[in-house]
């Protein structure tokens, strides 16, 4: 079977490696990284991923305005969200533009993975 190619956007480097570092270990590709928004949009134009792990806030462009953005060149792009507790408001609006699903930091390498999988199942 073909691995899954996810694009991991967080502007902290030591996100986007402990996040890479669980998908790997799950059998994944990691296809690329962003640490803003506009690189994310840019790279999934680019690389075409089969999953977008994207974090709400991020410089130059937040998530949510990155989502919308990948949406318009995509509608087919599967984007599942990373927030911080407290966040609620963010996700919701994340997901009425079109993300799939969303995850909680602090991040448990199982509901990643959990959450990964259920929406690449949809697809």
């Amino acid at each position: 079977m073909e691995k899954k190619r996810i694009l991991v956007c967080d502007d902290a480097t030591f996100m986007r490696t402990m996040i890479k570092s669980i998908l790997e270990r799950n059998g994944y590709v990691t296809e690329g990284e962003a640490a803003t928004g506009k690189e994310a949009v840019r790279l999934y134009a680019q690389l075409k991923p089969d999953l977008v792990l994207m974090d709400i806030t991020m410089p130059e462009l937040n998530g949510i305005d990155a989502v919308r953005q990948i949406k318009e060149q995509d509608s087919d792009a599967n984007i599942v969200m990373c927030s911080a507790l407290g966040q609620k408001e963010m996700v919701v609006r994340a997901l009425k533009e079109g993300a799939k699903d969303f995850i909680v930091k602090p991040f448990e390498e199982e509901k990643i993975i959990e959450t990964v999988e259920k929406v690449l199942a949809a697809v």
